[in-house]
């Protein structure tokens, strides 16, 4: 099982994903400002991980905050989910983990007047949500394995494996983790995913690590191995899904859906219920962060582009509905129309 993220005595331990592949490096982040740090320069990155390590750092903030009264307990914690909701704007589960543990201060408040127990409380919601997370991913596979036939190739746009979310299998590389696991033959192609790289240092990683056989290509060859016949179905992870199924994902994704579209090939989100975010109506209104030039323009310390050329950088697309086969959930499998079929898997009916 990948650790990407848990609970110590010492503080959050988490694996520094910068330094993949060549370096396997675990750091153990003391408080709650050097959690958010880590999300914001991508020491842990996709959704679901965000989710945990969110509320982690905000458990221990809590655990730190000195002093006996409720009331400043309350104003200190505050000013913590204000800073951690401003890491990552894209990545629902950030939002919903916060909310999560705003929710539990509130409840834990209105029946205790001790610190200590709303502390407590809010590390036990913390690790909940890590254990929530590892089950619903296990769940996600099971019913996207269904989807997977025996033998298939599969492509990936970045990185939705066990480095995604708290950790063991993903959500993305989960279905084809439950493929396995089903005693399915599976093979995957994996895009580079630039400018991070994640497809190139990540998923390769993990899938060599687990014996599934990969092989890495350029973001500009999918349509040529579509094309070839070497590729059966897609299957990407999502950092926030609108009401109507339209879905944020790794830039590059929206790419690849028309690409599977014109190849009459199967294109499927994998993500927990914990990603949808059925207040807005469409993608229209979810927000895409834009990162550093740097990204685009350097590898490491590898300067590629010239000094001061413009450069555009978003970190996410927006995939509209109609390009999607069917939405895969730890609650079950959404097809179109998803405006109802998203609701009924989030209401658990």
């Amino acid at each position: 099982m990948i650790k990407t993220v848990e609970w110590t005595d010492e503080g959050v331990r988490m694996i520094d994903q910068r330094l993949l592949p060549t370096e396997e490096k675990y750091v153990t982040l003391r408080s709650c400002e050097e959690v958010a740090d880590a999300i914001k320069t991508m020491m842990v990155r996709g959704a679901p991980a965000i989710g945990v390590s969110a509320a982690m750092g905000l458990a221990l903030g809590a655990k730190q905050i000195p002093g006996t009264s409720v009331s400043n307990l309350e104003r200190k914690f505050d000013q913590l989910c204000e800073m951690m909701s401003g890491t990552r704007p894209t990545a629902v589960n950030l939002f919903w983990a916060i909310e999560k543990m705003r929710q539990e201060f509130k409840r834990v408040k209105s029946q205790s007047e001790s610190t200590a127990d709303i502390q407590r409380a809010l590390t036990d919601m913390a690790l909940r949500i890590f254990r929530e997370d590892i089950e619903a991913n296990r769940a996600l596979g099971r019913f996207g394995a269904e989807l997977i036939p025996d033998g298939a190739t599969v492509l990936t746009h970045c990185n939705a494996g066990a480095l995604a979310t708290a950790g063991d299998y993903g959500t993305a590389l989960g279905v084809i983790r439950g493929a396995r696991d089903a005693g399915k033959r599976i093979a995957v192609i994996a895009d580079e995913t630039r400018p991070f790289l994640q497809g190139l240092r990540l998923t390769a990683w993990e899938l060599a690590k687990d014996d599934i056989p990969v092989t890495v290509i350029t973001d500009n060859m999918a349509g040529h191995v579509m094309k070839g016949g070497k590729v059966d179905a897609v299957v990407v992870g999502a950092d926030r899904i609108a009401a109507n199924g339209d879905a944020a994902n790794k830039i590059g994704t929206y790419m690849v859906a028309v690409l599977a579209q014109r190849h009459n090939i199967p294109f499927y989100v994998a993500a927990p219920i914990t990603t949808l975010d059925l207040s807005i109506p469409s993608g229209m209104e979810i927000p895409i962060e834009e990162r550093a030039s740097r990204e685009i323009t350097h590898i490491g310390d590898q300067q590629l582009g010239p000094d001061g050329v413009e450069v555009h950088n978003p970190a996410f697309d927006v995939t509209p509905n109609d390009l999607i086969t069917a939405i895969i959930t730890d609650k079950g499998v959404a097809r179109a129309p998803f405006v109802e079929s998203l609701r009924r898997l989030a209401e658990g009916k």
